[in-house]
């Protein structure tokens, strides 16, 4: 990327990674960027954010937190000296953008009582931050900000978003006046996410598409939306996740059936999906930084692959293995077994479920099932590898993953139907799918723990309420289970861009409807698993 190879390394015996790079030659030295063994030294906590390198690959601009709550603070080195500037400032997103003059960085600042991103700044090296210009003030405490450079490299790029709406600025990277204009101003349920190639803006939205598309809008006139154009059409069937584009082509993330795909196309040619070697996978893009590639790298996982980098060819249509995590121990694939089913709902929805188990656990009833779920804010719990889970399963457990409503494994529909006012469904679904393993003799009753963290472990804290007799046991991590009192008080961290998925509790109907599943206001005298 601009002449030079980037990785990372980590060293036997050190608990953080050393980022490097070498020029494009076969006899060029790696040179370290950060060693962060040595950002670490001496602290209780230490995080790398992100870092990025100035376009004349002279200056790296990058930010740590050494606290443990995503504040970060923005640092500088001269990567021709190895001199790390004196230049700090703290309380910023992880967010960094440069501008073409090589001295100037667009950064985010957070507030420090919410943690949003509330303020775009501009730092010019060697200068006091506290003389940093503001750029842009987001208004709305409803919404978060972040920065970015474009893939073709001449646009500087501002995104206000909230959970359903979204605003985007643009300027030219080398404007000195970083004059910033709005691609479309912002509307309620507007979503959008947007790059730049060859004179016209690529943009995902779900403008007239509740599962989005991506069309082309010119820069003389992106507000105008009688001239965008379909580059890839809505699919009620088909919910668009992202995408990354080439000169030569375009590459796809995609939620079809339950499960994320990758499908690519030249920009006048039919698409064409990526091979999967397993019922239940994931795919997603890696790092693809170089515009005028014609390999795509991505990575692909499932329940009995370890995370796997592929480089895929877009001239022979062929894809070589770059890296596979390894795995401690004796592990082999082929003792394993993985399924991709579906469970009928009480109100007829069909339920995705993703399971995994050695092939030789018999489906009698006898085994015990750990079931995970999470189904909420449209993340999806999608079917990785963890090495983590090996002991349970070499122990004849079965592991499945229940993909409920509230989630976006089925597309938008499937996250509108389990947030909100809609809540319920997704305790109902994760109830259901459980009876209809027992009815299938993937586990008996009393013989199955269920697992869920944070807004997860909210549904485990609603299964003890209302369903404890199905289960021996309940993991719930990190839960959130006062809801009603955590969404009244607007003094916690992200409570207002919250309303938008759980809805304002100072509203009669919401407040109501929360209080009828709040795990900690439906505590009641009953035998309850062990949790």
């Amino acid at each position: 990327y601009r002449g030079y190879w980037y990785w990372t390394r980590y060293e036997k015996g050190l608990e953080y990674p050393i980022l490097l790079r070498r020029r494009d030659s076969p006899e060029a030295p790696e040179e370290i960027l950060l060693d962060c063994n040595l950002l670490a030294a001496g602290e209780s906590f230490f995080k790398l954010g992100s870092y990025e390198v100035s376009p004349d690959n002279r200056w790296l601009a990058y930010t740590q937190d050494r606290v443990g709550r995503r504040q970060f603070t923005l640092r500088f080195k001269n990567l021709t000296t190895g001199e790390h500037l004196p230049d700090a400032i703290g309380n910023v997103e992880a967010a960094l953008a440069w501008a073409d003059d090589n001295r100037t960085l667009l950064y985010v600042e957070k507030d420090p009582v919410t943690l949003l991103g509330r303020r775009i700044r501009r730092h010019v090296l060697g200068t006091d931050p506290s003389h940093d210009v503001l750029v842009y003030e987001e208004p709305d405490e409803a919404f978060d900000l972040t920065v970015a450079r474009s893939k073709s490299e001449q646009l500087l790029l501002i995104c206000s978003e909230s959970t359903t709406s979204s605003e985007w600025r643009y300027a030219r990277c080398d404007d000195p006046s970083f004059e910033f204009r709005v691609f479309v101003p912002r509307e309620a349920d507007h979503e959008h996410q947007l790059d730049h190639l060859d004179g016209s803006f690529i943009v995902r939205t779900n403008w007239q598409a509740q599962n989005f598309r991506i069309v082309r809008a010119p820069m003389h006139a992106p507000h105008d939306r009688s001239l965008w154009r379909d580059v890839v059409a809505h699919d009620p069937e088909v919910f668009l996740h992202a995408f990354e584009i080439f000169r030569d082509f375009l590459a796809v993330s995609e939620r079809s059936g339950g499960l994320m795909k990758l499908r690519v196309q030249r920009w006048d040619g039919e698409p064409e999906y990526l091979i999967a070697d397993d019922p239940a996978y994931a795919m997603r893009f890696a790092s693809n930084p170089e515009l005028d590639s014609s390999k795509l790298r991505y990575v692909y996982t499932s329940l009995t692959t370890p995370l796997t980098t592929f480089e895929w060819d877009l001239e022979t249509g062929e894809r070589t293995i770059l890296k596979r995590e390894p795995v401690l121990g004796a592990f082999d694939p082929k003792n394993y077994r993985s399924e991709f089913l579906w469970v009928r709902a009480r109100d007829g929805a069909r339920v995705p479920v993703s399971i995994v188990s050695r092939k030789e656990v018999a489906r009698d009833g006898t085994a015990p099932l750990y079931l995970y779920g999470y189904g909420a804010y449209g993340l999806c719990s999608d079917p990785i590898f963890d090495s983590l889970r090996l002991s349970l399963l070499d122990r004849g457990v079965v592991f499945a993953i229940a993909h409920v409503r509230g989630g976006q494994e089925l597309g938008r529909r499937w996250y509108d139907a389990g947030r909100l006012l809609n809540k319920w469904n997704t305790f109902y679904d994760f109830i259901d799918v459980t009876d209809e393993l027992i009815e299938r003799r993937y586990c008996s009753p009393r013989n199955i723990v269920a697992a869920g963290g944070s807004a997860g472990g909210m549904l485990m804290g609603v299964l003890a309420n209302v369903a404890s007799r199905r289960y021996a046991g309940l993991v719930a991590h990190v839960p959130f289970v006062d809801i009603v009192t955590t969404m009244l008080d607007e003094s916690i961290p992200l409570t207002t861009l919250e309303y938008e998925e759980w809805g304002n509790p100072n509203e009669r109907r919401y407040y109501e409807y929360m209080l009828s599943y709040s795990p900690y206001d439906n505590v009641r005298t009953q035998a309850y698993p062990a949790m």
